[in-house]
């Protein structure tokens, strides 16, 4: 981690810590991250203009500004800050203009209302981005003016920060530091909207072993949350400017995390395909989706919400995403839907990763059913314990499953990871250490003692198709 992404993560801490004092924990995060993202947008542009039309490389927000504000009629300018960027902010909405305003004592809150207003209405990628920024809300202060100054603060608090010119990357890994300080803060309370790192790295770089992907790939999370499992690729791809990302979330909030997300780590926009909606009831993406011919992917990653409720109707069994099963899985529980919505649109040739309840190894039923036909297929390839008390939203202890479509046999390797983690505060946290372990014996596919067992096929048959980690690995340990 370089000295500039601490020093970033360490002064919005301090912005997080100060905002926590002024506004309740429940309205804060909107606020400070709808700030940083709004900066960061008109910061980007700004830097964008003085590279556009000056050769010197000493620039500043300030000269930019200025620059901006005498060239703004130059159609030519416009145009290719779309086409670059994806959007325009007018000179008197950019936040150095705002922020001017704020420190000659001008500042009105309608000058950001419309600033964001603007953006939202002039480019569909930012409709609804800033719909929880309430700068009317009597969070920030029982007047016009108390308000109006709290807003203040922040624009200062988070004017300070350079957003730009430190590598992208530390400011992305800045902004998914502060959602895993949200979420910590939340417990489990929280919505699941959010895999910690270490468990979003294991499950990308599962999909990624002894794959060639030089020539560019395709990544699909189904439940992407805020968009971290699938940012991951960008770290640990060896070909990282060639991912297309296609993420769907069901809750818009957490959509919106997502899409700002995505901008802050500089992923350009013809890779990035993100949507708001229910990912059992729509599939997508589909064959005929905006006549592109992406539907199945290289990398199928999901950490889904757990025993979910779903409707399960009986229209579902003509849907080619469960039909060739012959059963849903029940009403009751949708973790198996996730799952084969997610294995639906994989590629003949690329790999999944879910995390799911153990429940899914043994529950009989119509999921008894679906388990037994992935398995005569071949379907699964491992499954891995982790430990309990991992995410933040629930103490339950988790299971991976790897699945893959071109295996030449229906071995199973089981791996009892749930005794390797350390210890912080309240949560337990994988450690590098525990996931090269884990990684180290999937590759391998031999037996470790008390760790890991390569399973025949008839050695599951058996076992009536029932995945129980135990029944398979000795974890008996001694006191």
């Amino acid at each position: 981690m370089s000295n500039t992404t601490m020093s970033l993560k360490q002064e919005l801490l301090s912005a997080m810590k100060t905002l926590r004092l002024k506004i309740s924990t429940s309205k804060y995060k909107s606020y400070l991250l709808g700030t940083i993202f709004y900066k960061y947008l008109s910061d980007n542009m700004l830097y964008n203009v003085w590279e556009l039309l000056m050769d010197e490389p000493n620039r500043n927000l300030d000269k930019a500004q200025k620059l901006y504000e005498k060239n703004v009629g130059r159609q030519d300018l416009i145009t290719e800050l779309y086409l670059s960027l994806g959007y325009v902010i007018e000179p008197a909405d950019t936040y150095t203009s705002i922020l001017n305003s704020v420190k000659n004592n001008s500042f009105k809150v309608t000058q950001l209302e419309s600033a964001f207003n603007k953006l939202e209405e002039s480019f569909p990628y930012f409709q609804g981005i800033f719909s929880d920024y309430d700068l009317y809300s009597n969070e920030l202060g029982n007047t016009a003016q108390k308000r109006a100054n709290t807003i203040a603060e922040v624009l200062q608090m988070i004017g300070k920060f350079e957003l730009v010119k430190n590598p992208s990357v530390s400011l992305g890994d800045a902004y998914e530091y502060l959602l895993s300080q949200f979420a910590s803060e939340s417990g489990k309370k929280a919505e699941a909207f959010y895999t910690p790192q270490q468990i979003s790295e294991l499950l990308t770089r599962l999909t990624l072993l002894d794959k060639d992907y030089s020539a560019g790939m395709n990544v699909y999370d189904p439940t992407m949350g805020t968009g971290s499992l699938l940012l991951n690729f960008k770290k640990y791809s060896t070909e990282p400017e060639r991912i297309t990302y296609y993420g769907q979330e069901i809750n818009f909030r957490t959509y919106k995390l997502a899409k700002m997300n995505f901008i802050l780590h500089n992923i350009e926009q013809a890779c990035r395909n993100l949507r708001n909606r229910d990912t059992l009831t729509e599939d997508w993406p589909t064959e005929d989706w905006l006549s592109k011919d992406i539907h199945d992917f290289d990398a199928v990653v999901m950490n889904p919400p757990y025993s979910l409720k779903w409707s399960a109707d009986k229209s579902f069994l003509n849907d080619p995403r469960f039909a060739s099963y012959g059963v849903l899985p029940p009403k009751s529980n949708a973790d198996y839907a996730f799952l084969l919505h997610g294995y639906s649109h994989l590629k003949h040739s690329g790999v999944m990763s879910i995390v799911l309840p153990h429940g899914v190894l043994f529950r009989g039923g119509t999921e008894g059913k679906i388990r037994k036909q992935l398995l005569e297929n071949g379907a699964i390839d491992a499954v891995i314990g982790l430990p309990a008390n991992i995410f933040y939203s629930t103490g339950i202890p988790t299971v991976i499953l790897v699945l893959k479509k071109n295996k030449q046999d229906r071995d199973v390797m089981f791996i009892d990871a749930s005794k390797g983690f350390e210890k912080v505060k309240t949560q337990n946290k994988l450690r590098e250490e525990d996931i090269e372990h884990i990684l180290a014996a999937y590759t391998a596919r031999q037996d470790i003692k008390k760790y890991a067992h390569l399973a025949q096929f008839d050695e599951i048959k058996e076992n009536d198709f029932n995945l129980n980690i135990p029944s398979y690995v000795d974890t008996f340990r001694k006191k």
